[in-house]
């Protein structure tokens, strides 16, 4: 057998393909789904975005105390309420629980401060001759047993009263403070019971801080409020 001196020549392989042309390249892509939209159904163009409105990220300022945030319970529904709260105890508290206190509170110093006054001009007959001063006064009815029979009826109340109070905090249509006690008739009306209820706060809330102003002026000066207003003694020095 002879072998031959050459080798047939071999084909030549494209490194690349041929470019395809610009009509199958649109039929290709259109055979695509992207989505619910293929590349051949134009693209609808978006609108421009509605402008954002500017939010201010800083919070409503309390009324009453402008540089303290107001403290999100106190939304104004309330009588009174005027964003005072400066160690934020309505997040912690039930808003109506803290109410019911502080009227409770105002209308025993509105009390307290009445009988101050009342008790260097009147007295019963069973206590005459009984020290008017609050030092001396306590330590003179702690003895004779009165102290006691205030703190029993004291009791008495709270005992009687604390179902109104937990049925509130349960939901019902109860306001703080309301034992519907009107015998006057003061509240006939909507608009003068709003009004009567915000005079019954301003009253109490000046009362808490007369009570204290009272007794320490006592400590001080030895005086009643009416010796110390008759003899001008208004500094305890």
């Amino acid at each position: 057998a002879t072998i031959p001196r050459s080798l047939p020549a071999l084909v030549p392989i494209p490194t690349t393909p041929s470019p395809l042309s610009s009509s199958e390249m649109f039929a290709f892509v259109s055979s695509l789904p992207v989505g619910r939209t293929s590349f051949a159904t134009p693209l609808a163009v978006s609108a421009a975005p509605a402008p954002v409105a500017r939010v201010s990220m800083m919070a409503e300022k309390s009324a009453s105390v402008p540089f303290m945030d107001k403290p999100p319970a106190l939304d104004g529904s309330m009588v009174g309420d005027v964003g005072f709260d400066p160690l934020n105890i309505s997040s912690y508290l039930n808003i109506k629980w803290l109410r019911e206190a502080e009227l409770k509170h105002c209308r025993i110093c509105m009390l307290a401060v009445l009988g101050l006054f009342a008790q260097e001009l009147v007295q019963f007959p069973m206590y005459k001759g009984a020290p008017t001063l609050v030092t001396q006064s306590h330590d003179f009815f702690a003895k004779t047993g009165t102290l006691g029979q205030i703190a029993i009826w004291a009791s008495f109340f709270e005992i009687m009263t604390t179902p109104a109070v937990l049925q509130m905090l349960a939901g019902s249509d109860r306001k703080p403070g309301e034992f519907c006690f009107d015998p006057l008739n003061f509240s006939k009306s909507p608009e003068a019971a709003k009004r009567y209820e915000l005079n019954e706060l301003k009253n109490g809330r000046l009362a808490m801080i007369a009570v204290g102003g009272i007794i320490h002026q006592q400590w001080l000066t030895n005086m009643g409020p009416i010796e110390q207003l008759t003899k001008g003694k208004f500094l305890p020095f």
